[in-house]
């Protein structure tokens, strides 16, 4: 009697000849790894087979109802985006996100079908890094089971896209990949006017910091810190600064709600360095570039907040091994203007697809696209933002209004009690806090 599902009388088939031990010789075996590509081989035929199937037998009324079923393929969309103007990458009712705008248009070319458009899990959508609100990625990778017969489906999605967002290809990936947890590692970049690193004036006020105002620079004073110029000894400084969150430490203090002794508070950092300073309309900017398996929340954003106040107060570096020791202490996180996904990494997924002769998933063959809209889109989106709002000259502002709240920055480099957290009290609001997570 013929089987009603042919996938299992395929897996079925793929064991028997797995365990059969008549016929086969030990080093002929297949491999798992071969048997899961046979059986995704077969599972786009049978998917084809099937829609043919139930489009021939089907009740017509039911022809007339429902939309023809096409067959669905696992892939991964690799992206870039701007971030300004959206409340973070991921979904979130009641908010203008980049996932809500893709979803949308991927409904609207047909990609994903009217029946699986309420709900994004119906399609088993996953992105490889949430980013927080404005916060930018020049690559990102988004996994799901879409239609994709179409030849022209990339240029008819950004067709609908705003400019702001571009889907640069699609990869057909392994039934098990997922673009989270496949993602080994990720680099992230940031971006910064130096006149941060401009000394504090040392002035002092006087009044309960619940009756501080946060005073505004005036446009002659933002045209002279404009003027600021790094010196090499700064920019050493900085550079030893980064070098010391290379390696395995515990992050508690730069992230929100963990503990010293909760495990996940240990991170790995691989690389963190800083580029030569470059004039952008009359504006020094550094670049920094940090490779990590995996940020928790704010992470990025804290660690170089960390780096601007002790550089520019000339705190000894001996410090930073005491932030990843147990006393909690408020670390301010950059602002998110600076941050975004440079790429994420699927170093293992990728050396299995090789040897499986199955597409990587990486960015290298769009890489030119990637710069070209990076350039356009993320640096001139940041600059322009950056000289139209002052957020780094108000970021800065906010830290000398209230130093009594970051007394660790002193020239001994010691923690005194009147930093901890639990001797304080609560800061006053500067900023309104995101409430979008996020993986920075």
């Amino acid at each position: 009697m013929t089987s009603q599902n042919p996938l299992n009388d395929e897996i079925t088939s793929l064991k028997h000849n797995l365990d059969s031990t008549d016929n086969c010789q030990p080093e002929k075996k297949p491999s798992l790894e071969n048997i899961q590509e046979n059986v995704e081989m077969k599972e786009d035929n049978i998917a084809t087979e099937t829609a043919s199937v139930v489009e021939q037998v089907a009740p017509v009324e039911n022809l007339v109802k429902k939309e023809k079923r096409l067959p669905k393929r696992k892939v991964a969309l690799l992206m870039s985006y701007c971030g300004t103007g959206y409340q973070g990458m991921q979904v979130n009712p009641g908010a203008i996100t980049i996932e809500g705008e893709l979803f949308k248009a991927l409904i609207d070319i047909g990609a994903i079908s009217k029946d699986n458009s309420v709900d994004q899990k119906k399609v088993g959508f996953m992105r490889a890094a949430r980013t927080d609100k404005g916060v930018h990625a020049a690559g990102q990778v988004v996994n799901l089971k879409m239609i994709v017969e179409d030849p022209d489906i990339i240029e008819k999605l950004n067709a609908k896209l705003p400019e702001q967002i571009r889907v640069w290809g699609y990869v057909k990936v392994m039934t098990s990949f997922h673009s989270k947890n496949h993602c080994d590692s990720r680099f992230y970049e940031y971006l910064m006017p130096t006149y941060v690193f401009m000394p504090p004036s040392g002035e002092v006020n006087p009044s309960p910091p619940e009756e501080r105002q946060l005073p505004l620079s005036t446009a002659e004073e933002m045209v002279v810190k404009r003027q600021f110029r790094i010196s090499p000894e700064t920019l050493t400084y900085v550079r030893n600064a980064l070098n010391n969150y290379i390696g395995t430490h515990n992050y508690h203090n730069f992230t929100s709600g963990k503990s010293f002794k909760d495990a996940s508070a240990n991170r790995f950092i691989m690389g963190f360095e800083c580029s030569d300073p470059k004039i952008i309309d009359g504006c020094e900017w550094v670049s920094l570039k940090v490779h990590g398996q995996a940020f928790m929340i704010h992470q990025i954003r804290k660690m170089v907040g960390l780096v601007i106040l002790m550089a520019r107060t000339n705190t000894p570096l001996s410090l930073m091994e005491k932030t990843f020791e147990e006393n909690k202490i408020n670390i301010p996180k950059a602002p998110g203007i600076g941050l975004l996904l440079e790429k994420p990494i699927f170093g293992p997924y990728n050396r299995k697809a090789k040897e499986l002769n199955r597409d990587p998933v990486e960015f290298d063959r769009y890489q030119d696209q990637v710069d070209e809209f990076k350039n356009k889109y993320i640096y001139d989106a940041m600059v322009k933002v950056e000289s139209e709002e002052n957020n780094f000259d108000q970021w800065i502002r906010g830290i000398d209004t209230f130093p009594e709240f970051y007394t660790y920055i002193n020239p001994e480099g010691t923690i005194p009690d009147s930093a901890l957290v639990c001797n304080q009290i609560r800061l006053p609001t500067i900023e309104k806090e995101e409430k979008q997570g996020s993986a920075e």
